[in-house]
């Protein structure tokens, strides 16, 4: 049945942005801004734990998650090898040693983190051809499709939602590739210096990045993280007066660092030295709050056409690779089983404008302005490209996005990915800002993809397949 017929909606103007850059006195000392208010971090743990290994799980991921070395792990379970560990197999997790307090300076403004208003008129192509350097002429064959480096930044920042200053100043500080013809050889491979085979390339490496940026940034928000482990295994108990922007960076070079090496990369001589000389002080571009404390969800409606049945099958989760804020939800089609590309329509959960509909995924732009980087955003991910809406279209509530499937990121099955952003900042599904899908609530457990949606009396459970726990309509 073809959509129903609709008044052609607004045309955005992409008129400029009213955003108020500050003047720095280029004479005035160079000042950290005031610290943020003292927060107080989680206590790190004081006792052993133990913890059985799950699928997928690396030495490295649950020392990450424990706060804890990777050598600590090893001596504590007697593991010769790193590589071999057995699902089931029990862990003891010891508490973690702590070393010497991080720094306290603020590297750049949370509004310079997230792909935000500052960034919307930021012309990527331009400044990397400015500039002259190696990514000017860089080229990657990406899922079959040639991009050039500022096509690869930009595709990264609008992914991620990370901003791509901050991505040029991180490629120019690690390997000069923004300013230098001919960078240095030990650089081509893995410019960022994060190597890994399944990171090889621009592409991979900005990837990666841009997901511990997230990672930082998200945990600090959530108030869910108080210290690094570095890569020499030493553990930094984090300033507790950074902003969320600074802990994204932080995060990053934790990955990276021994602590020598650290402590200079997250200083005034770090990346925020590279980041003024290229485009200026960070904090004179800041956006503050960047997301309101009273901010409210305009009314959505549910993604799918009355009376289709469907399955909440995927309760608070990440909104785009692992590091970023648990935004999204998770809804399957009734119809297929596995990969299959489902005959259901998905549809508009409120009026907007289509800014982005490419490789599984489409943005709506709320706002009607034309720039994914103000207002509210909603993510339909996995929309397959046969009656995929277009970028360009004005869609009204109700109205066909596309057909779930499998299409562009990792799925083994045909599902739906719903998330929000606000200026650019994931929207956790399990915050204090819960999606409100037509009086449906959602909540999680603290476990990701574990949760609840409620409406009054009524509570699906989010359970892969289909029952009476997570059956939805509309």
């Amino acid at each position: 049945m073809p959509s129903p017929t609709r008044t052609p909606g607004p045309t955005p103007t992409r008129a400029p942005l009213s955003v108020t850059v500050l003047v720095h006195d280029p004479n005035a000392p160079l000042t950290t801004p005031t610290p943020d208010s003292l927060r107080v971090l989680p206590t790190p743990r004081q006792n052993a734990n133990q913890y059985t290994v799950q699928a997928g799980d690396t030495l490295a991921t649950i020392a990450q998650n424990y706060g804890v070395s990777i050598d600590a792990l090893i001596q504590a379970n007697h593991i010769a090898d790193a590589n071999a560990l057995s699902i089931g197999q029990v862990l003891d997790v010891p508490p973690p040693v702590p070393g010497t307090p991080g720094s306290s300076f603020k590297i750049i403004p949370d509004s310079e983190l997230v792909y935000g208003p500052a960034s919307a008129q930021f012309d990527v192509d331009a400044f990397v051809q400015s500039q002259g350097g190696y990514l000017a002429t860089y080229t990657q064959d990406i899922n079959g499709q040639t991009l050039n480096g500022a096509q690869i930044v930009t595709q990264v920042s609008q992914d991620y939602s990370v901003n791509p200053r901050l991505l040029l100043a991180l490629l120019e500080y690690r390997s000069k590739w923004v300013t230098r013809a001919n960078p240095d050889p030990v650089t081509l491979d893995y410019p960022l210096g994060f190597v890994d085979q399944a990171h090889q390339g621009l592409y991979w490496q900005l990837g990666w990045a841009a997901n511990e940026l997230n990672h930082g940034f998200y945990l600090w928000r959530a108030n869910a993280i108080g210290t690094w482990v570095l890569g020499d295994n030493s553990i930094v108990p984090i300033n507790p007066t950074i902003n969320a922007g600074t802990a994204g960076v932080q995060n990053m070079f934790s990955v990276l660092d021994n602590r020598t090496t650290w402590d200079t990369d997250v200083s005034a001589f770090g990346l925020f030295q590279t980041y003024y000389f290229m485009f200026g002080n960070p904090f004179d571009l800041a956006i503050e709050p960047l997301v309101p404390s009273n901010l409210v969800q305009p009314r959505f409606d549910l993604p799918f056409e009355p009376g289709a049945i469907w399955a909440f099958t995927g309760g608070p989760h990440a909104g785009w690779d692992s590091g970023s804020a648990w935004a999204a939800l998770d809804f399957a089609p009734s119809d297929v089983e596995a990969c299959a590309v489902s005959s259901q329509w998905v549809t508009a959960v409120a009026d907007g404008f289509i800014v982005r509909a490419d490789n599984g995924a489409v943005i709506e732009d709320l706002d009607g302005d034309g720039y994914e980087q103000t207002g509210w955003d909603v993510l339909y991910m996995h929309m397959a490209s046969d009656g995929r809406v277009q970028a360009g279209t004005y869609v009204y509530a109700g109205d066909r996005i596309g057909h779930p499937s499998c299409e562009g990121g990792i799925a083994n099955a045909s599902h739906l990915h719903l998330a929000r952003k606000y200026n650019g900042e994931w929207i956790s599904s399990d915050g204090p800002l819960p999606f409100n899908l037509a009086g449906w609530i959602s909540s999680g457990t603290g476990v990701e993809y574990d949760g609840y949606l409620t409406r009054g009396t009524a509570t699906l459970e989010a359970a892969e397949g289909i029952s009476s726990l997570n059956q939805i309509s509309k």
